[in-house]
């Protein structure tokens, strides 16, 4: 499965139109977004586009209706992995301390990173927020690619 992990948003619906469109234009299978949404229309705006969206909530999402929809962390199994999302690096032990999980996805430093912490890879895709920085993880190769706004 060919994942698009993004994170950081902040309501910037340009950045989250045009990385929408670059997800269809490789046939993502799944957007995971790290959080930091803001409000439920930046949501909105990439459900239209008809991906599978995995996602929590970060310190940023300031709309409560974000939390109809997402919660602080989420556990989900893509492509034969076992997936970690939170938006805290911080929160991954409170919220994954005993799982075994393949990979965690997180947000929140609005940095690119890709590391292993205790034992468990750690990706962080880097913000929407002023700049197009995401990151594309392929579930077969266990592959992350990132992509940063001078690349697209």
């Amino acid at each position: 499965m060919k994942l698009l992990i993004i994170g950081d948003t902040h309501d910037n619906i340009a950045n989250i139109k045009h990385v929408a469109g670059f997800a269809k234009e490789i046939d993502a299978d799944a957007i995971i977004h790290t959080g930091d949404w803001c409000h439920i229309k930046s949501f909105e705006i990439l459900k239209e586009y008809n991906i599978p969206i995995y996602s929590v909530l970060g310190n940023g999402d300031i709309d409560p209706e974000l939390s109809k929809y997402f919660k602080e962390s989420e556990e989900i199994g893509l492509g034969g992995l076992k997936i970690g999302i939170v938006h805290r690096q911080r929160e991954i032990k409170k919220y994954f301390m005993d799982k075994k999980l393949d990979i965690i996805f997180s947000g929140h430093h609005h940095s690119q990173s890709d590391e292993i912490i205790e034992g468990t890879r750690l990706i962080r895709p880097g913000a929407l927020e002023n700049n197009i920085n995401f990151a594309i993880f392929d579930t077969k190769t266990k592959m992350v690619e990132f992509v940063k706004d001078d690349q697209i």
